[in-house]
């Protein structure tokens, strides 16, 4: 009882956060409403006894891709009075979209099957014979399906480079870090004491001069001078 009560709770907390995630305006509203939802479907994973994908769910979700998107929307200067601009242009292609969409999961739905031997795992969940859900989860991951496990991390190592390579820009004035350079370099570093309060020309660091602003030469009329 106690068990089907904190499963339906759960579950509705996990719908009207995901649905929170979707209609809120303020992007960090919706992070943090993203984060709730994850916290949820991991005491799900919890109640159904995989306490491995619900550990995998906090830590690598909500530790590392929520808090990065919150800091990239924290950190983004979007303006959002213009992003609405056309939304009600787009709104038919959306719903259209939206509908297709519907129409795709209400078929798979329809078409669902049960295996006659559901009943059983439903009621065993744990692999047997003193196997935890992690072991039995890396024994298949780590040996029925290596090669495309290793191939996925390949994607993300490309995926990973590609982003790099879109966003490496070259920036004229820009000192970028020389590491035969520094390698290379002899002698030792000395250390100074500094007196609280001094300037750089004090310890014996010079700022390179400004450049010279040129003015423009005043002239005077002949005939205008005169003291009023």
């Amino acid at each position: 009882m106690i068990t089907a009560l904190a499963f339906y709770l759960f579950a509705a907390i996990l719908i009207a956060a995901a649905a929170m995630v979707v209609t809120s305006r303020n992007p960090v509203h919706s992070v943090l409403f993203l984060i709730l939802a994850f916290f949820n479907a991991a005491a799900l994973f919890l109640i159904a006894g995989a306490e491995f994908l619900a550990m995998i769910l906090v830590i690598v979700y909500v530790g590392a891709v929520a808090v990065l998107f919150l800091f990239v929307v924290m950190m983004l200067d979007i303006d959002f009075a213009r992003l609405r601009e056309g939304f009600q242009r787009y709104a038919p292609v959306g719903g259209i979209i939206g509908g297709i969409l519907f129409l795709e999961l209400l078929f798979v739905l329809g078409s669902w099957t049960f295996a006659d031997q559901s009943e059983d795992l439903r009621l065993s969940p744990n692999p047997g014979g003193g196997v935890t859900n992690a072991a039995a989860l890396g024994r298949i991951l780590y040996t029925d399906y290596v090669y495309l496990f290793q191939a996925s991390g390949l994607v993300l190592l490309v995926a990973m480079i590609g982003a790099i390579v879109l966003t490496q820009r070259d920036r004229p004035g820009t000192r970028r870090q020389n590491v035969a350079a520094q390698i290379a370099r002899t002698g030792s570093v000395s250390l100074r004491s500094v007196p609280p309060g001094a300037g750089l020309s004090q310890i014996g660091i010079e700022r390179p001069p400004l450049p010279e602003v040129k003015r423009p030469a005043v002239t005077h009329e002949a005939g205008s001078g005169g003291h009023h």
